[in-house]
C-alpha cells in the first residue's frame, strides 16, 4: 500500500510522522503542504473519507489560525466556505495528514496508526 503523506517539513510532529513511516516500511508519496497546497476539492474529499469533523482539518494552534480569529469565523460559516477558507493556506491546515485509498488520517497518533498502516 502506498499513501499520501501531507506534511510541513519544518513540523517537529511531521517530522516524527515521517520517521515512524519509514520505520514501519510505508511507501508514500510526500506533499509539502505549503508549497502545493490542499485544493478545496480534495479537502471535500478527505473529509468525507476520514470521518472527522471537518473542525480537525483545521491547525487551531497555529498562527495563521489564531491571528485571523478564525475560531470566531468558523460558527458562521458553511462547511463549502470552510473547504474553501482551508483551501487558502497550508498553514492553516492540521498536519500531517495521511491519504490512503480508503481513509484518511490527520495528525499524528501512533495508535491510529498502527491500526491503519
Amino acid at each position: 500500500m502506498k499513501v499520501l503523506f501531507v506534511e510541513y517539513p519544518k513540523c517537529s510532529t511531521c517530522k516524527k510522522a515521517g520517521k515512524w513511516l519509514k520505520d514501519h516500511d510505508v511507501e508514500f508519496d510526500d506533499r509539502h503542504i505549503v508549497e502545493e497546497n490542499p485544493t478545496a476539492e480534495e479537502l471535500k474529499e478527505w473529509h468525507a473519507k476520514s470521518g472527522l469533523p471537518l473542525k480537525r482539518f483545521f491547525n487551531t494552534s497555529g498562527q495563521v489560525y489564531r491571528n485571523n480569529g478564525i475560531k470566531d469565523k468558523l460558527l458562521g460559516m458553511s462547511e463549502e466556505e470552510q473547504y474553501a477558507l482551508l483551501a487558502t493556506d497550508g498553514m492553516l491546515v492540521k498536519r500531517p495528514i495521511v491519504v490512503g485509498e480508503d481513509f484518511v488520517l490527520v495528525g499524528f497518533k501512533e495508535k491510529e496508526w498502527e491500526e491503519k498502516l
